[in-house]
């Protein structure tokens, strides 16, 4: 199975890259549920159909089929988009895009470290025009040194992220009974039944899917032929008839029928599909209330990020306080050995997973003391980090959105607004805009489908301590292929060339941009921001408090705080659909009614990711720009 593996991380991490990066076609890590890895286990079980006719010694059990998938996963966490897709051209496009122009150099190019990126402008220029390869021992000795440094940095993060898992997984999987909506589709798909692929309305929602995703297709290359707009098409958005000021705020409003994505919605909670498009319209009626009121001049102004950040905290907040109690025993066994504390089920006893998260997170704050943050702000960065990573999960793990960005709502972007750039300084400010790849969205890190493997594994009986190894191992291949997949691509193709099409230079600037900002023009400490996050932690707390009063209060705070992002623009109203259908199904027909249109709904979703995936493959194969059905 390790050595399937070995093959199976560099190609899906290449594909990814492919797909993001040099086609800027489908983006599938920007939703929960990656579709290229759904569509490789889908291709791994039809081979191990036919291997256990022909060949039964060759075929995998469903064991070593969910934990190639739950490998696959992380490992395309760290590779996509919101991670090593962005650190590479970060560690590149200082040097070479600095300008007497721009005055970088003169701004923070004695403040950028040597050994986190790469400055030799004979290394560099092949890498943005292309028609080169990576494989000499100059390109390669320029890079090594820069990736190991990272490398090391991301084995701490993993580090951190599993024990962690470990510490939450009891109470949340036992004690709260989270119910993990996306582990449960890789468990529905490999049941040793089958039951799933023998029933007719599976194979109905696959069909309508797939034919839509195969007529949009073909329209893709044959205009004359017939459009399904189903969806994110910027000329045929709602936002165009809102052009008169102040509506005009509304101008990007998407109205979107994705059928993956209303057949996710059917495996969330009402509450959580109620509160995503109810609360993605309370976000728009502040940004008009807003730009009516005049407010527009104000910087930052309606803090709609920052609120979304206090939504983040206070979930989180809530969680560790529900957890108290286990949380509590967890480090009491730790520190002394309490025999009534049982943690042999555990993947790592409680004292080594302690003992790994507080090491991996002291070490992490040494390492961006290093890079030159300030140690409070170092220590400041980091249990941020962590604290949205965690609270990221936990929402993945209760309910299940399809989508949790928070844009620029990183501690990069927090801290500087609260307490003014003049309190970080210079050099850490830079250190800041280093680190941009793991904060500049929270869509594909790699802890919340950690916590899912463990569930995946506690549901099918895997071996939690070898799953706990299997993950370690995919996270750090996986972030090697992720660096060999980017550079590769830009000594291949060019990241400054036209034969890339996605955001490579858009990553790459960004973080840079907005320091010479900064350094230009520093920012001084906003009361508005602190008390936006203050707002945002009191109302989800508040919505929490009022939900354990009266069960069924319809907001919930998990759509408060992931309902501002870019991803619910496009999937509020499949949300709407969803929270309609499931609504009318449970009302009259009960929860009977609902497993029984369950397979259905789930057709939805496969029949999108297989054709999807099949479009995304013969693009690659062919050189050729195909048909995208997420996002646009």
């Amino acid at each position: 199975m390790f050595l399937l593996a070995l093959f199976l991380i560099p190609l899906n991490c290449y594909w990814v890259q492919q797909l993001e990066i040099v086609w800027y076609s489908a983006q599938p890590t920007t939703i929960s549920l990656y579709f290229h890895v759904v569509f490789t286990l889908l291709a791994l079980m039809a081979l191990n159909a036919g291997a256990r006719r022909l060949w039964p010694r060759l075929a995998l059990s469903r064991g070593e089929l969910l934990v190639l998938y739950i490998m696959l996963a992380i490992s395309t966490s760290l590779a996509g988009h919101d991670q090593l897709e962005i650190l590479v051209p970060i560690m590149a496009h200082g040097a070479w895009f600095a300008t007497p122009e721009n005055k970088w150099n003169t701004l923070f190019g004695d403040y950028i470290p040597s050994h986190l990126v790469v400055k030799q402008k004979s290394v560099l220029a092949p890498f943005y025009e292309g028609d080169s390869t990576l494989y000499t021992p100059r390109i390669l000795k320029a890079w090594a040194g820069p990736v190991a440094m990272w490398m090391i940095f991301i084995g701490l993060l993993l580090l951190t992220g599993l024990c962690l898992c470990v510490i939450f997984r009891r109470q949340w999987t036992e004690r709260e009974k989270l119910s993990y909506p996306i582990a449960q589709i890789p468990i529905e798909l490999t049941a040793p039944d089958g039951a799933l692929w023998k029933s007719w309305r599976l194979w109905l929602g696959f069909g309508i899917a797939a034919a839509v995703d195969c007529i949009n297709g073909l329209n893709f290359f044959y205009p004359n032929l017939p459009y399904l707009a189903v969806r994110a098409d910027w000329g045929r958005n709602i936002g165009r008839l809102f052009t008169r000021w102040p509506w005009s705020v509304w101008s990007g409003t998407q109205m979107t029928f994705y059928p993956f994505a209303i057949g996710l919605g059917y495996l969330l909670p009402l509450d959580m599909l109620f509160s995503s498009w109810f609360f993605y319209w309370f976000w728009q009626i502040q940004l008009l209330v807003n730009a009516y009121m005049g407010w527009g001049d104000i910087p930052r102004s309606p803090y709609v990020t920052e609120q979304s950040f206090g939504g983040f905290m206070g979930l989180l907040i809530f969680s560790l306080w529900v957890g108290r109690n286990h949380l509590a025993a967890v480090v009491r066994k730790a520190i002394t050995g309490d025999p009534r504390v049982e943690d042999s089920q555990e993947p790592i006893a409680y004292r080594w997973a302690v003992l790994g998260a507080a090491a991996g997170m002291a070490g992490m704050i040494i390492f961006g003391w290093w890079a030159g943050m300030p140690l409070w702000a170092s220590i400041a960065f980091f249990l941020i980090l962590i604290a949205l990573l965690i609270s990221v999960t936990r929402m993945r793990a209760e309910l299940g959105p399809p989508a949790h960005d928070l844009h620029w709502g990183g501690p990069d972007e927090m801290i500087p607004a609260v307490l003014g750039t003049q309190a970080i300084g210079p050099r850490g400010l830079t250190a800041f805009s280093l680190f941009e790849w793991m904060t500049r969205a929270f869509r594909s890190h790699p802890l919340p489908h950690t916590l899912e493997g463990f569930r995946i594994g506690e549901r099918t009986g895997l071996d939690g301590r070898g799953l706990f190894y299997a993950m370690a191992f995919a996270g750090v291949l996986g972030a090697l292929s992720g660096f060999w997949g980017m550079l590769h691509i830009g000594y291949t193709y060019g990241m400054g060339s036209g034969k890339i099409r996605g955001p490579g230079l858009i990553f790459g600037r960004e973080p840079y941009q907005r320091l010479a900002s900064w350094l230009e023009k520093p920012v001084s400490p906003s009361t508005g921001s602190a008390t936006a996050i203050g707002v945002g932690i009191a109302f989800s707390l508040s919505m929490l408090a009022v939900r354990t009063a009266f069960p069924k209060w319809p907001f919930h705070p998990v759509g408060y705080a992931v309902s501002s992002s870019w991803s619910m623009n496009l999937l509020w109203m499949p949300m709407f659909i969803s929270w309609v259908v499931k609504g009318l199904i449970l009302r009259y027909g009960g929860l009977r009614l609902f497993r029984l249109w369950l397979p259905f709904f789930l057709g939805l979703i496969l029949g999108e990711y297989v054709t999807g995936s099949i479009w995304s493959l013969g693009g690659i194969l062919t050189g050729r720009n195909t048909y995208v059905f997420w996002p646009y």
